[in-house]
Parts: structure tokens; sequence; C-alpha cells
């Protein structure tokens, strides 16, 4: 049964309903609040989220956001959180439906490009941005935006080792080079369009890319052309 979104249970005398309501409603408004600030992190970076410009933002007391997160710190580290979630969603997991391969690689690259081009974050890429601003910092949000780098360099060289392991790569093949070379390519697209609010960007990274898998693909005919 439902009642006003929160699931109902026996009430046994403990509280036992309100308090399933009230975690509903919490669990509601942290979503909402991190929509925001991943938002906010990618155009502006994570040091212009502050529980007074959240709660003006999306009408909420500045207790009730406070109470969500506990600190400044910690609002930051959820929001990195969440966009790695986001990223995951949009990226990650699209591609691994794929047989590992030329295709599989070749797919991670065309969605990174196209999770920048459709502003999946209105700033392009999240990490691109809170990477150059915590770069030079230490402390508990530099290390989980590093984090997040390194797992995403990992994941890139992962697949590029199993496209290397199924035969569709030369044996000699440089992974952390090819995975080197292929992120920049990526990044160069976002951070030029977002710079200058055009496209051409991303066709350029995707004839750079396409080129430089033929090169290394023990067959070129299984990457695609791009028009």
């Amino acid at each position: 049964m439902r009642a006003g979104g929160a699931t109902r249970t026996p009430d046994d005398g403990t509280g036992t309903t309100r308090l399933d309501g009230r975690v509903e409603r919490g669990n509601r408004t942290r979503r909402l609040v991190l929509r925001r600030t991943v938002d906010i992190a990618s155009v502006e970076g994570l040091e212009a989220l502050s529980v007074g410009r959240l709660a003006t933002e999306l009408r909420l007391s500045k207790s009730g956001v406070f109470a969500l997160f506990g600190s400044k710190e910690e609002l930051q580290l959820a929001t990195v959180r969440e966009a790695a979630r986001i990223y995951t969603e949009k990226v990650i997991g699209p591609a691994v439906e794929l047989p590992a391969g030329v295709g599989r690689l070749w797919r991670l690259c065309d969605l990174w490009l196209e999770y920048s081009r459709g502003r999946v974050f209105p700033g392009g890429c999240f990490f691109y941005e809170v990477v150059a601003e915590f770069d030079a910092r230490s402390g508990a949000v530099h290390d989980a935006v590093v984090g997040a780098q390194r797992d995403w360099t990992a994941f890139m060289e992962g697949t590029i080792a199993g496209a290397r392991d199924a035969g569709e790569l030369r044996t000699d093949t440089d992974i952390p080079q090819l995975a080197f070379e292929l992120v920049a390519l990526m990044e160069t697209a976002n951070v030029v369009s977002v710079l200058h609010d055009e496209e051409t960007a991303y066709r350029r990274a995707r004839v750079g890319i396409a080129a430089r898998l033929r090169g290394a693909a023990t067959d070129p005919a299984r990457v695609p052309q791009v028009p």
C-alpha cells in the first residue's frame, strides 16, 4: 500500500510507518540535491557548492540540506560519487554490453564523446572540470577525484587489453600508450567544444580515434568508418 509516496508497513506502536516515510523523503531530497550539485560542479567546480545556495535554489531548508550531508566536504564527496554513478550508467554500462574486442573499444570512445556532446553535465565532462580544480590539492576530495580518474584509466586500459587478448589488436600494442592517446583525443574534443560552444571537435576526435584503432587493429575493417 502506498501513502504520500512512502511505503507503508504495519505500525506496531514504535513509529515504523512514520520512520519509513521520513527515510523515503530524505532519500528523495538527497537525489534532488545531488542532481543539482553535479550540474553546478561541472560548470563552476566543487568549491561552488554550498548548503545555502542549494537550499535557496531548491527551496529547501538549510538545516534539512545540512542534515543530509553534515559538512561541505561530505557534500563534495557525495557529488563525486553521484557523478561517477551517472558516468557509469551513460558510458561504462552500455559499452560492456558488447563482447571484448575492437567493437567494444570503439563503442566506449563513442559513448564518451556522446556523453560530452549531449551535455549529460552542462559543463561537459564532470571529471575534466573537477580534476583541474583539485589536481594540486590534498585531502579526501582530491583522493576521490584521483581515484575516479585512475578507475577510468584502468577501465580504458582493460578494454584495450581485452581487445588485444581477443586477437583484434596487434600483440605488440602498447596498452598504456594507446589508452593515453584515446583519452587525450576525447578530452580535447570536450574542452574545445565547451570553450567554443561548437561540435566540430567531436567529429575530429572520432576521425583520430578511428585512425589510431585501424593502425593497431589486426583487421582494420573492424573499425567503423566515420561519416
